[in-house]
């Protein structure tokens, strides 16, 4: 049979995987020449759009292309998006970790803020609430510039008793009446004298010629409830000079030397005031203890210097007589009760105000003495950024303060902020704490820098008198870093 020849000009048929590839590029050359056409016809009407050409663009032989729509994206429900970036965080460089883990410092806990933007650099612990030794007395003075304002004054007044011949001497919770005669100078500045208020009695008492010879004197101490010494309280406390029984009636803190900051204190507190008034009356009283009756004539009284005064007198020196003298009144004026077991509610209720979280405060005293006050760190530094700011009257309490290197108070020692730490002189204004189980320290520092931060430091359980070298060189770190204190 005669093969088939193929017409001339046409290739022969080809089979198999070449006659296939022969097939596909010819195919592609088709595709390419339109492919050409089109993008030349599209050239075209891109270069009459340019020129700004009046006649119509050629028309291409070939369906313009459509665009692919992209898909929508979708939001997985379970992960929420923020509404707008956060920003960045600082890197901050300047590390106090070495000092920080010193071994002086026992169950350490600490935080810093930046006074100007409230952001926490570094945290140690700092909501867990401890005890806090006598940096308490900076909770007990704010609320007691907030609930009895920085004039109140406490009053010890003298009135008729019920019987013939006899007067009252009514304890106001003046802890600081002194008994020195008027013109000399107690420990606390500025206190009223019982001679002042003899003087009004007799005078009084003699405007009146039905009155017969004073011969007794009646004691009026109920203004404050017992008992009298807490029971988180050391009683050798008492013996040392740091504290005296707390009584609404009772004279120079009940020092045994009424001029110096750290005496002796007595069993009774009352009889001490009381036998000293009798012997400004001219003596030979015979003396009681009793209520005063209601509605009698008042003969005299005479005032404490005024919040003000007693908060900075309180804080310099650490004084616990007039913390605690202000932690009763405060109790007293917002209603929460006259006794020991009335602070938790009194300070707690006068410190509302601030608008800061008290959750897990425990208050036993206005001191700090007891061991079993509990305040966070982070308490601390958010209320000395008011004081920082001398918000309300909290300026009083900055005033107050001890500064390191300072003329006077408690950084003013020695044993503080010395050799090295004496960099941060005159920077560092800050209560200072201390009990058996605890070294404390809170307040402002001026960083080197020029930031100022608020810190608080405590050193709880198992510690010695060098924690406070510990804190003092911790402190010292913060100022060096100001605000480049890293948390690492």
């Amino acid at each position: 049979m005669q093969t088939p020849v193929a017409p001339e000009g046409d290739p022969a048929p080809r089979s198999g995987i070449r006659a296939v590839f022969t097939r596909y590029r010819r195919a592609s050359l088709i595709a390419a020449g339109a492919a050409v056409f089109v993008l030349l016809g599209s050239g075209a009407v891109f270069a009459g759009t340019q020129t700004g050409a009046a006649g119509p663009a050629a028309a291409s032989g070939a369906p313009s292309p459509t665009a692919t729509p992209l898909p929508t994206p979708t939001i997985d429900p379970a992960r929420p998006v923020p509404a707008e970036a956060t920003a960045a965080s600082r890197l901050r460089t300047c590390s106090v970790a070495a000092l920080a883990a010193d071994a002086r410092l026992a169950d350490f806990q600490a935080q810093v803020v930046n006074a100007n933007t409230g952001e926490v650099l570094f945290d140690r612990g700092g909501t867990t609430s401890s005890r806090t030794a006598s940096v308490m007395k900076v909770l007990t003075s704010a609320a007691a510039l907030n609930v009895l304002g920085s004039d109140y004054r406490a009053t010890t007044r003298v009135v008729k008793g019920a019987e013939p011949g006899q007067v009252v001497l009514v304890g106001g919770g003046d802890l600081t009446l002194s008994r020195l005669p008027t013109g000399q100078e107690p420990f606390y500045t500025g206190a009223a004298h019982l001679d002042d208020l003899a003087t009004q009695t007799m005078v009084a008492w003699a405007a009146d010629p039905t009155n017969p010879p004073i011969t007794s004197l009646v004691l009026d101490a109920s203004y404050f409830s017992g008992p009298d010494w807490d029971e988180g309280w050391a009683r050798t406390e008492l013996g040392l000079g740091a504290m005296p029984e707390i009584t609404a009636l009772m004279v120079d803190g009940d020092r045994d030397d009424p001029t110096r900051s750290t005496s002796a204190r007595s069993e009774d507190p009352i009889a001490r005031a009381g036998q000293a008034f009798a012997d400004a009356l001219g003596g030979g009283l015979s003396i009681s203890q009793a209520t005063a009756p209601a509605g009698t004539a008042q003969l005299g009284a005479v005032q404490s210097a005024p919040v003000s005064t007693l908060i900075q007198q309180s804080l310099i020196v650490s004084d616990n007589t007039i913390a605690e003298m202000l932690a009763r009144l405060v109790a007293i004026e917002n209603g929460a009760g006259n006794s020991f077991s009335a602070l938790q509610q009194g300070i707690v209720g006068g410190l509302a105000a601030y608008g800061i979280d008290t959750t897990g405060m425990i208050i036993k005293d206005g001191s700090g003495l007891s061991p079993h006050n509990a305040v966070s760190p982070a308490y601390l530094t958010a209320l000395f950024l008011k004081v920082n700011a001398r918000e309300g009257n909290l300026g009083v309490l900055f005033d107050g303060l001890p500064i390191a290197g300072g003329p006077r108070g408690s950084l003013s020692y020695s044993d503080r902020f010395a050799g090295a730490n004496s960099a941060a002189d005159g920077a560092v204004f800050a209560k200072t704490g201390w009990i058996d189980t605890g070294y404390t320290l809170a307040g402002v520092i001026r960083a080197a820098d020029g930031t100022p931060l608020t810190f608080a430091i405590y050193a709880i359980g198992t510690v010695s008198s060098n924690a406070k070298i510990a804190i003092d060189t911790l402190t010292t770190g913060f100022f060096h870093c100001g605000d480049n204190l890293s948390n690492n």
